[in-house]
């Protein structure tokens, strides 16, 4: 069985819950960083398509990295209007960097996760592309589509029957996005993907290896 360790991240002040897998196997030097759904409506690290794509990668020998936004679980702190929690993702970057040397960083972000990891992507030359799974453009406002502007590869997933990040409004967003981009349309998946979670994780996996392997 692959080894999770539980760890704890500062974030200056705060002290950020997580969980890691270390690769031994892996000679890209790269790890998947996944950000989890809006805590105000029970979003934590162990969401359920948060775990699957986590529970994935780590299947298939790659370093993964998840954890609790400021005030989930174990990670102190209080919810912010996304600039602390965007200063989060960053602590959990520079921890990837400092601790483990990981040369090559993957955001993978669910919701409310979406919208504020992949606003992380141009804060470092070592992240090399992220995947947003039902980015909620209309949810969130301007701000982090305008911060999750790159021209680094880009996957986004989407249910054809999201009500909550719209996919009648999905391809006008897309369409914002420089290349190269990707998008996937989950038939038949609505915001919270149950009994898609495989396919989802497989998604993003596929894309990885495609894309940066």
């Amino acid at each position: 069985m692959p080894e999770i360790k539980n760890v704890f991240i500062k974030n200056g002040e705060l002290i950020l819950e997580a969980e890691i897998y270390i690769s031994h196997s892996d000679d890209h030097n790269g790890a998947i960083l996944i950000t989890h759904p809006h805590p105000s409506y029970g979003g934590n690290m162990h969401n359920n398509v948060v775990s699957a794509v986590f529970n994935t990668f780590i299947t298939n020998g790659i370093s993964s990295l998840r954890f609790n936004f400021r005030g989930v679980g174990l990670s102190n702190g209080s919810h912010s209007d996304g600039t602390g929690e965007l200063s989060d993702v960053n602590a959990c970057i520079d921890y990837l960097i400092s601790i483990y040397n990981y040369q090559k960083i993957f955001i993978c972000g669910y919701s409310y996760g979406a919208a504020i990891g992949c606003s992380a992507v141009n804060y470092s030359e070592k992240i090399i592309g992220y995947c947003a799974i039902s980015f909620p453009w209309d949810f969130m406002g301007s701000k982090f589509k305008k911060l999750s502007q790159t021209d680094k590869p880009k996957l986004f997933i989407q249910g054809d029957n999201d009500t909550i990040a719209l996919y009648t409004n999905f391809n006008e967003h897309y369409q914002y996005y420089l290349t190269p981009k990707t998008k996937k349309i989950i038939e038949g998946a609505d915001h919270f993907y149950w009994g898609f979670e495989h396919l989802v994780a497989k998604e993003v996996y596929d894309f990885f290896i495609a894309t940066f392997h």
